[in-house]
């Protein structure tokens, strides 16, 4: 039996974790005995969402595993201790502790650490480096006291930097010396786009900037760069790139690169075949990888090396990335900066804040490259088309057009080697025998595949072909609403029509599975009963979501706020006095929302229906902020006043906001109307947007401004007024029907077989022969709306539901307020 051997892996982060991981699994023999050193004082966490800490995640919700994990495992764990020697010839490592461990093989997962550049003032307080969870808290605690920030670094980790001290409620500012940010990543056109976004949230980028000092007397009071000029900041941040940490490698003879980093060959060995170097510490084929996945394929390829079996050789790794950027989606495919012979394919729009190019071999027609920047969507079709270097479809803009959705992209027609996880390096033939196996959800499938448990974007793409996997063997996924319908959201929307369903008891007594309902289906059929029936919403109180119940949206501390509608974001001096009126007769919190209406936040339950009569005399009407419904239709001033409208955008608003008030639809829906191409309202961005030409209006449809923001599709152009509002009718009844429960219209028009050609067959063509009715259902909730404000004023019963106590008239007395910059807010 051959004698356990020692494996010592200095460093415990993402690669060195994942080692361990690959050789706990694959070493079923127990041929080697393992001992880790982390300098850390918590195991190895996940740096990829590093800043999600800034948001909430602990130091254990980032850990990759717990301690005990490894103690299962039979690995030996030194925390807080890092070695500090290597001893070749002995075969042993010395630790910070004074632990002497002997080695049979030893890996170097060292990393790399922040490049700090030696320029004068760089040890005042108030410089910080971004790389560890320690560094995370020494930022929090010292910005406290601060109110401006600079970070010096445009690239990954700068923007990340940034976005995090922009989340600490700082005035941040982000200095870079190369004229564009994420200069590896994309160009100077993508970086435009990037640079207007990121000022869009109040950041400011201050490009072709070098550093030459800190200013400020033993504490950071700002930078001085080369030309002379200076920025003032209370704390700054370096985040100007990484060095390989080679240093023990230096002092133990082995061979490192002119420029740093461990030499390694083809299987991670280092000059001394029994130490192996992986990750951002390891040079391999004079190229050091700063990315996740290649540290990944490292960490495999030492661990075949070092088993019994097959060797496979690491060649080098894609540097293909997808991130969020501040906010902004960013992704880079292939050589994004080549300059070779390439055909280019651009698709940019400078007012939704889009860049896309593809950079194309003209003799093989496959994709060399490819940035995105402001929406991603496609990160993923182009990836596979750059992956297998297949022809790409004609014309290749079709792959990056709004909304566009090509045939034979999707997850079915990729070729079973194809790479669908690329951090676990997962391809397709993987998962589909682990379907075959019996991983039929969509957490087994993870947990047997790791497809997905790693920076999480291929989880719909998993998702997809688990579904397809299984309907192939026809094992029908289970897409009931809730255990007590066994029916979809659109199957029971044609169940109520066709039996003409009253009430929702009676929907569960003739088709639901017992019970009394659930917080997902009572929901579900009152907007069904509501969008069909166009009923007062209170006569189905019982299975309404809190909001609805009160027609008001509840807050934090127990208390609602209010907002009247303003059509249009139209409102007359008299509307404006009595909205302030009443904000101080009841001592409210106000706010200018960014739908062009006024918010009134504070109100008691015992005082909405006051407050109601009140906004109701000066004739303001519900404006339905606590509904899944029409919230607003945004407006410029269009012709009317301005001197580059085309259009009267503000009176198409109010019609189109008149009109769709107050129906329920599957998720809230957002409108825009802009007079001109100039798009001050922003109609891109919304569920419908209307944007003015010379010849009638354009629509958009299908945007998202929420958290996953989405450019709207151009769905037609030069409409007249009448067939404009006939085509939104159709268009929003069509989604009503055949949307699922809380699904947008952007995710819904993404998940709609055949995409924007099949919608633009069914509400133009009418391929489906159900134009009429959509048309007829629409007139329908138009013609029936009411007020609800106004009918439960006028309602004694209805009444009586809006107090606290239901036998004393008392307020709640656990609300409490303070004065914030001159208007109360809770106290929670």
């Amino acid at each position: 039996m051959r004698k356990q051997e020692s494996l010592v892996i200095i460093g415990n982060g993402m690669v060195g974790f994942k080692f361990i991981e690959k050789l706990t699994e694959a070493d079923r023999a127990g041929l080697f005995h393992l001992t880790t050193f982390c300098e850390e004082p918590v195991p190895a966490y996940d740096r990829v969402h590093l800043s999600d800490y800034f948001n909430g995640k602990t130091a254990v919700d980032l850990q990759l595993a717990p301690i005990s994990w490894y103690t299962e495992r039979g690995i030996t764990l030194h925390l807080e201790d890092a070695v500090v020697t290597i001893h070749r010839d002995e075969k042993g490592v010395l630790s910070r502790h004074g632990r002497t461990i002997p080695y049979d093989r030893l890996v170097m997962a060292t990393g790399s650490a922040p490049f700090v550049p030696p320029l004068p003032g760089v040890e005042k307080k108030g410089v910080f480096v971004y790389r560890t969870l320690q560094d995370l808290d020494n930022i929090m605690a010292y910005s406290r006291t601060c109110q401006t920030a600079a970070v010096i670094g445009g690239g990954l980790l700068g923007l990340e930097a940034a976005k995090a001290l922009h989340d600490l409620g700082l005035d941040t500012h982000i200095v870079e010396m190369s004229p564009r940010l994420m200069p590896r990543q994309i160009d100077q056109a993508g970086s435009d786009v990037l640079q207007r976004k990121i000022g869009e949230l109040g950041v400011t980028v201050h490009l072709g900037k070098t550093t030459s000092a800190f200013t400020g007397n033993g504490r950071a009071q700002g930078l001085q760069f080369t030309n002379g000029d200076t920025l003032m900041a209370d704390i700054i941040v370096i985040s100007a790139g990484i060095k390989p940490r080679d240093e023990l490698a230096r002092a133990a003879g082995l061979e490192v690169g002119s420029r740093g980093g461990i030499m390694v060959n083809d299987f991670m060995q280092t000059s001394d075949p029994a130490i192996y170097a992986i990750g951002e510490c390891a040079l391999h084929r004079e190229m050091i990888y700063g990315l996740a996945a290649p540290g990944y394929r490292m960490a495999e390829t030492a661990v075949a090396h070092l088993l019994p079996g097959e060797k496979k050789a690491f060649t080098g790794a894609d540097l293909s990335t997808k991130l969020k950027c501040l906010g902004v989606d960013v992704a880079s495919i292939g050589d994004a900066q080549a300059n070779g012979t390439h055909e280019n394919v651009i698709v940019s729009d400078s007012h939704a804040g889009v860049y896309k190019k593809l950079m194309i071999d003209p003799h093989t027609h496959t994709l060399t490259g490819a940035i995105l920047v402001g929406d991603t969507g496609s990160f993923r079709r182009l990836f596979q088309f750059y992956q297998q270097q297949t022809p790409l479809p004609a014309p290749p803009e079709s792959l990056i057009a709004q909304g566009g959705h090509e045939a034979g992209t999707g997850v079915a027609s990729l070729p079973d080697d194809a790479q669908i996880c690329s951090c676990e390096n997962v391809g397709k033939g993987q998962i589909m025998t682990a379907v075959a196996r019996g991983c039929h959800d969509l957490p087994t499938l993870k947990r047997c595949t790791k497809a997905g448990t790693g920076c999480g974007s291929c989880v719909p793409l998993v998702k997809e072909l688990l579904t397809t996997e299984l309907e192939k063997v026809g094992i029908v996924t289970d897409h009931s609403l809730c255990e007590h319908f066994a029916y979809t959201r659109q199957e029971l929307g044609q169940i109520i029509k066709a039996a003409q369903i009253q009430t929702f008891d009676e929907l569960l007594g003739r088709y639901g599975r017992g019970g009394t309902g659930c917080e997902i289906c009572k929901p579900a059929v009152a907007s069904l009963l509501a969008s069909y029936r166009n009923d007062y919403i209170l006569e189905h109180q019982n299975i309404q979501d809190t909001n609805d119940t009160y027609l008001a949206n509840i807050q934090k501390n127990g208390t609602y706020s209010i907002v009247p509608r303003v059509p249009g974001g139209e409102i007359t001096p008299k509307q404006l006095i009595a909205i302030g009126e009443i904000a101080h007769d009841f001592n409210l919190y106000t706010k200018i929302t960014g739908g062009q209406r006024i918010d009134l936040f504070g109100a008691r339950l015992e005082e909405l229906p006051l407050i109601w009569a009140r906004l109701h005399d000066v004739g303001l009407e519900s404006g339905h902020a606590y509904a899944k419904g029409l919230r607003t239709v945004k407006s410029c001033v269009g012709q009317a006043w301005c001197r580059f409208g085309v259009q009267d955008s503000t009176a198409l608003a109010i019609r189109l906001e008149n009109r769709y008030k107050g129906i329920r639809f599957p998720h809230k829906v957002k409108m825009a109307v802009s007079g001109c191409a100039r798009e001050c309202a922003e109609a891109q961005s919304k569920d419908v947007g209307v944007i003015a030409s010379e010849k009638g209006w354009n629509l958009y449809l299908g945007g998202n401004g929420g958290m996953k923001p989405q450019h709207a599709v151009l769905f037609a152009t030069d409409l007249d007024e009448g067939m404009l509002i006939c085509t939104i009718d159709r268009f929003l009844m069509y989604y009503t029907r055949t949307a699922d429960r809380l699904m947008r219209t952007a995710t819904w028009l993404n998940k709609l077989p055949g995409g924007l050609g099949h919608l633009r067959q069914v509400i133009q063509e009418d391929t489906l022969g159900i134009c009429a009715e959509l048309e007829a259902e629409m007139a329908y909730l138009v013609s029936t709306y009411q007020d609800e404000w106004g009918t439960t004023l006028a309602s004694p019963e209805n009444l009586k539901r809006f107090k606290h106590f239901l036998n004393v008239p008392d307020s709640d007395p656990t609300i409490r307020f303070e004065l914030v910059r001159g208007q109360r807010q809770p106290i929670t």
